[in-house]
């Protein structure tokens, strides 16, 4: 993403907005419900073992309370607190990956709240790999439950601004730290079956993960949609904006719109089309495309665009996850379904 995104509110933001990581720590510490960057989205944290600080994520995003938290830390001592036990392959790959853009669901520990884990015998813990977040966490000195800090199936956030946009008024206190690098949410692991399942897919692809654990496999050839989700981005409808999304295989299919009809594009090349766009954002690789996808959401609703198109990337390395986010946000995407 090119720069930081500015901040599009015509009145200044009621919640507060630092660069203090301690004032900000100070804000969670107390009970109060931070946004934190990290390199994948901006989180919605609390502290994960205060029960009623946990409800006010709930309460700001509109999340259902059947939907579980990851816990974020960067202090391993405080694994203990949060899960029973480390399997070997969530070892593995907390090795392999943390910090950075992977969740791994363990058993979970009997003192955590219910609350953090939709009540499942399991929790996700993910070390985010950015330096603000990790002198937050730091600082916090607790497990940090997070989801990603916008209201409940909207676009993540990407940046401090789109927080604004989302959570303005709703929580006390946002922490500013650029521009998200992935742009899209963490890989989730359930380490807790024989063979590693892949939950949800994201910043570390899954070519990266069998590297490490040759027989992981996903989870669209093991689970049902009508199964308890066991992470977050499996039950429900996620990542749309306002306009409505279709997804095209290259910009030849888009068709020519009539008067008045505002809309825009994204994809790897444009050849093909029959008219220009009221917004359009050109990425030449499938990384960028990631990057700017959320936020390129924010840009069309703003402009007013009614259909966004989106082209279809190849579904290997991290063109798994974005065409997971990309499929999601699409109209036709039924509500409830696996990854």
């Amino acid at each position: 993403m090119d720069g930081e995104p500015r901040l599009v509110k015509t009145s200044p933001p009621t919640t507060r907005v630092t660069t203090s990581v301690c004032l900000a720590a100070n804000y969670l510490r107390a009970g109060g419900v931070v946004a934190l960057p990290t390199e994948t989205v901006y989180g919605l944290g609390a502290d994960a073992m205060n029960a009623k600080a946990v409800r006010a994520i709930f309460r700001a995003k509109g999340r259902p309370s059947d939907n579980p938290l990851i816990v974020h830390l960067t202090d391993m001592a405080l694994v203990d607190r949060v899960a029973r036990r480390i399997p070997a392959s969530a070892e593995k790959l907390m090795a392999a990956f943390f910090p950075g853009p992977l969740t791994v669901i363990v058993p979970n520990h009997r003192d955590l709240p219910l609350e953090v884990t939709a009540g499942l015998d399991t929790v996700g813990i993910r070390c985010p790999g950015h330096p603000v977040a990790a002198a937050f966490l730091t600082a916090c000195g607790t497990p940090v439950a997070a989801p990603s800090a916008n209201r409940s199936g909207r676009p993540s956030p990407t940046s401090w601004s789109a927080v604004v946009e989302e959570m303005d008024g709703r929580i006390p206190c946002i922490l500013k730290g650029g521009a998200a690098r992935v742009g899209l949410e963490s890989t989730v692991v359930d380490c807790t079956t024989a063979r590693p399942l892949v939950l949800r897919q994201g910043g570390v692809t899954v070519e990266a993960l069998r590297e490490v654990i040759p027989s992981i496999r996903l989870v669209s050839a093991a689970t049902s949609g009508d199964e308890p989700a066991r992470s977050p981005g499996m039950k429900y409808r996620h990542y749309a904006p306002k306009p409505t999304v279709v997804l095209v295989e290259n910009a030849a299919e888009i068709p020519k719109h009539r008067s008045g009809v505002r809309w825009g594009f994204i994809g790897c090349t444009d050849e093909g089309i029959r008219a220009k766009p009221d917004r359009a954002c050109l990425v030449p690789e499938v990384p960028t495309y990631a990057q700017k996808l959320f936020h390129f959401f924010r840009v069309c609703e703003r402009a007013g665009v009614q259909v966004i198109y989106c082209q279809k990337v190849p579904e290997r390395g991290l063109g798994r996850a974005l065409m997971d986010r990309l499929q999601r946000a699409a109209s036709d995407h039924p509500t409830h379904s696996a990854t």
